[in-house]
């Protein structure tokens, strides 16, 4: 059965306009974005296609931000252009996650930080590495990536650490990474580092309030967590 040949209020486009865009299932979401199915299947169903792709034990949509134009052309019904549709639909749904100026936040608690960075670190494929720089109100002066992609955090220095808030007189930071895995449990090499930094960072009359690890969709606080002497 072809789109049109449905009741009008099962149709994905009249579906939204009477019924609002939250009451859509998602692969009927998907389906506005393709337009048109095939001969054989209704965008619908092509939509849904597209879903089945997901081999992830991780029960949403985020799986949608790693799959290339090459993996969704191979499906009969996705063109180029419509898979860069997607693609493009996955990236504003990022960007539109971002605040759109992070100075002068203030981070009161653990999800405060990670309410600003989630949108975006969740989605990475690699480690990141962040460093929040904050002044004694706990304002955001600056984030700055201290290691991309690969970068064992254990193997980064005090001095990647620290240089930046020395130059900017900060008293306090937080540091952040996120586990491509989903699962945002700090590894005993995250901990030991954690401490170490803190130890050492004091030195230098700078605070290492807090070191937050990323997840998709979950965070946690190492201090909150774990080292709760440090608070």
């Amino acid at each position: 059965m072809k789109i049109k040949q449905l009741p009008e209020a099962e149709r994905p486009y009249e579906k939204l306009e009477l019924y609002g865009e939250e009451n859509l299932s998602n692969a009927e979401l998907l389906a506005i974005i393709i337009k048109a199915g095939t001969k054989k299947e209704t965008s619908v169903e092509l939509a849904q296609k597209i879903l089945n792709l997901n081999d992830t034990k991780i029960d949403n949509l985020s799986f949608l931000r790693n799959l290339t134009i090459e993996e969704l052309t191979k499906l009969k019904g996705i063109g180029k252009v419509k898979a860069i549709q997607l693609k493009a639909l996955c990236e504003l749904s990022i960007r539109m996650s971002k605040p759109t100026n992070y100075k002068k936040i203030v981070i009161k608690e653990p999800y405060d930080l990670a309410k600003v960075l989630m949108g975006d670190m969740r989605f990475k494929k690699r480690e990141i590495v962040k460093i929040v720089i904050l002044n004694n109100k706990n304002e955001i002066m600056k984030i700055k990536d201290i290691a991309l992609g690969g970068t064992n955090i254990a193997h980064l220095s005090l001095k990647d650490i620290i240089s930046e808030p020395l130059k900017m007189s900060a008293p306090r930071i937080m540091l952040v990474h996120n586990h491509p895995s989903g699962d945002s449990t700090p590894s005993k090499q995250d901990i030991t580092f954690t401490n170490y930094i803190y130890e050492k960072a004091l030195e230098f009359d700078i605070e290492l309030i807090d070191h937050i690890v990323i997840g998709d969709m979950n965070y946690t606080s190492i201090f909150s967590e774990i080292m709760l002497d440090k608070k």
